[in-house]
């Protein structure tokens, strides 16, 4: 009996076991409201469509009609990357332009097959299809895989996991994968058959060996449409941008220059070969098309051994997916939902699976043309959707005629953007030497050998790297006769005893207690946004408007809200503005440029929601870190109290500060007047968050 009563008392008092009862009770009590939520955030189209103004449909359908015609070219473009039949990049374009309607967490963001995950499919191609696959069954393995994965980690909200990848890492997988996709276009762009080296170096070899081999006819047409797509680019970059009809022409001529090649091409290609049966002047496509294909499930066993080839693919496919639509979300000052476009993403490329076609994510080259339409909401997705469906019941026919070399001239130019600048892998290099290691492994290892061995090896040592870093941190020692060192402990601890005992109602401290490198970056600056969205009130900008009258978007809103209620804020129009943020780095050793992406990230979003002149302090900034900030080109000056010069011009511009301790980063002049200090209840709260 006493075994029994001692089992029991163990029970009752255990501390693992109480606080699972305690979640599993929450939860339960919490579930109804929290499916509401969960079915709102999976649909976004609940949220706004009832907010959708009539004036907005012009918009849409002018967006709608210029990515479908993008689309077109870009979609065979990328199916022959992906050495798949080119008819099956037609078919995997029609549907995810009418899903993200639905479930799309941005206005802008445009779905399809894209250059990268073109590549990655045709890797796994390359490796399944001698045991006896077709390309197109490969392709809809793979597509199902990614969809697998992504729904996972989505409908789960395991979205946190995608941050491992760093931002150097992407950077060099993304530029090999750029560099790997234009060089097999080559072959093609010059009429060379015979070019099938497995690596680069040896493709560079064969083209230049067989140069006199080329097709002069292949070369010609090749050559003309670079030409031709170039010339279109560079017009609507240079005359495009006025308000006259005619600059509005030639707008519209260079985002669709890629059909239009593909139009002026064919054309030509129909005229100088329909009479010469198979002995044509230069390789086309010989697209036959008869519509839609039934649903067809992969075969298991195809799936399995497609799994392991399709982590890259899927890896780096959803990470350019999710930083586009970020990145168009900030641009065009509304929120996106990551984890909600992860789910869409596993959602799309699942059933896209069904009709053998390739795997589909966002598209860079595509989005930046659907901002510059103007585009209102994703409805824009359903006329996309149109004028696909068009080209593959009635104009199916007129796209046997398309020459190879046109395909490779559009791939060219469309790859070509995605190479990134020197200038970025050099600042790897100024900032961190383990970012820039990453960066040229990813880069170097997936250009010369494969992406999948890139990848992993980048990923592999970031991994290493942080473990070792952690096991041997030095530890700070001080005694009596260490007097410098004696000092700085003495600053830490009036530091840490400096936080005044009320801060005014527009002043908000977070205390970081880790590094701020690449696993924690997107959270943290998420942390930060979310609190101050949650405590103070916006200061939207004449040019901006009022909150209502943005835009479609009220993902948000919801959001915040949400956060509102937990913390009890019944008047949002009772909340302060926020006019200093202050950032305690005195446990922050270590940073990458990750991290100081964010930063820079953190600081736009900031005086988006909080206007111009919000201003960010830092305290506590080891001279390690600051050295960082000073390679990556961070601007970050002096507390103005510690200088000489009381003229110091920089103190008129908002750049952030760093100051000797919260005391004096909270009471330093500001650069604007004061917001006065309200009481509540008879107390002023002190606004200090721990992230």
């Amino acid at each position: 009996m006493k075994v029994i009563e001692r089992v029991k008392e163990d029970l009752r008092t255990d501390v693992t076991w109480n606080r699972v009862g305690s979640v599993t009770v929450n939860s339960a009590r919490a579930l109804p409201l929290g499916t509401k939520y969960y079915v709102l955030d999976k649909f976004p189209i609940i949220g706004w469509l009832p907010r959708y103004s009539p004036k907005w449909i012009i918009n849409d359908i002018i967006a709608g009609l210029t990515l479908g015609l993008m689309l077109i070219p870009q979609s065979l473009s990328y199916a022959k990357i992906a050495t798949i039949p080119v008819e099956y990049g037609l078919q995997s374009s029609w549907l995810p332009a009418t899903l993200y309607t639905f479930m799309g967490s941005t206005k802008d963001l445009s779905t399809g097959p894209t250059s990268l995950i073109g590549l990655l499919t045709s890797n796994a191609v390359s490796s399944l299809e001698p045991q006896g696959f077709s390309p197109q069954e490969i392709a809809s393995a793979v597509a199902m895989c990614m969809g697998i994965m992504g729904m996972i980690i989505g409908f789960l909200n395991l979205g946190f996991l995608l941050e491992f990848i760093s931002e150097p890492i992407l950077a060099g997988f993304i530029t090999a994968v750029a560099l790997t996709i234009g060089l097999n276009q080559l072959d093609t762009l010059l009429g060379q058959d015979n070019v099938d080296a497995e690596y680069a170096a040896g493709s560079i070899r064969q083209i230049f060996q067989q140069l006199p081999e080329a097709n002069g006819y292949t070369c010609a047409v090749g050559f003309t449409s670079l030409l031709f797509l170039v010339l279109l680019e560079q017009g609507g970059k240079r005359w495009g941008n006025k308000n006259t009809i005619l600059s509005r022409i030639v707008w519209f001529f260079s985002i669709t220059r890629a059909f239009m090649c593909l139009l002026l091409f064919t054309g030509v290609s129909y005229a100088v070969n329909k009479d010469r049966g198979k002995d044509t002047l230069f390789d086309i496509v010989k697209l036959k098309y008869t519509g839609i294909s039934a649903p067809e499930v992969p075969s298991g066993a195809l799936i399995g051994k497609a799994f392991p080839v399709a982590i890259p693919a899927f890896i780096g496919a959803v990470l350019e997916h999710v930083a586009i639509a970020r990145a168009f979300g900030v641009k065009n000052n509304y929120v996106s939902d990551q984890t909600q476009e992860v789910t869409y993403f596993g959602v799309i490329n699942f059933v896209n699976s069904f009709f053998h076609s390739m795997g589909v994510g966002g598209a860079m080259s595509r989005t930046s043309v659907n901002s510059m339409c103007k585009v209102k909401s994703p409805l824009s997705g359903l006329v996309t959707t149109s004028v696909i469906l068009v080209c593959i019941f009635k104009l199916s026919s007129a796209l046997y005629w398309i020459p190879k070399t046109t395909l490779a001239a559009i791939i060219i130019t469309a790859v070509a953007p995605l190479v990134r600048n020197p200038k970025e892998f050099y600042g790897f290099w100024k900032t961190s030497l383990s970012d820039f290691i990453s960066s040229m492994l990813a880069l170097w290892v997936c250009f010369f050998y494969n992406t999948y061995m890139g990848l992993a090896c980048a990923v592999g040592f970031n991994i290493v790297y942080v473990l070792i870093r952690q096991v041997f941190r030095p530890i700070t020692q001080v005694g009596s006769t260490d007097h410098q060192k004696l000092s700085e402990l003495q600053q830490s601890m009036m530091t840490a005893s400096g936080l005044p005992s009320t801060l005014p109602d527009d002043v908000r401290i977070f205390r970081f207690h880790e590094s701020f490198f690449f696993p924690n970056a997107y959270r943290l600056k998420t942390a930060i946004l979310e609190t101050v969205q949650t405590h103070h009130s916006p200061s939207y900008s004449s040019l901006n408007g009022a909150e209502a009258d943005r835009n479609w978007s009220v993902h948000g809103e919801r959001r915040v809200a949400r956060l509102r209620k937990q913390h009890g804020i019944t008047d949002p129009s009772s909340l302060p503005p926020i006019s200093i943020i202050i950032l305690d780095f005195h446990k922050v050793n270590y940073m990458d440029a990750t991290a100081i992406s964010h930063l820079h990230s953190l600081l736009k979003e900031l005086r988006l929601y909080a206007g111009p002149d919000v201003e960010v302090r830092f305290v506590g900034v080891a001279d390690t870190v600051r050295a960082r900030f000073e390679r990556a080109r961070f601007t970050l000056h002096d507390d103005p109290w510690l200088t000489t010069d009381t003229d110091d011009d920089t103190w008129t511009e908002n750049i952030p500060r760093a100051y000797r301790n919260i005391s004096v980063a909270v009471q330093a002049p500001r650069r604007r007047s004061s917001v006065g200090m309200t009481e509540k209840n008879g107390e002023k709260v002190t606004h200090v968050e721990e992230v």
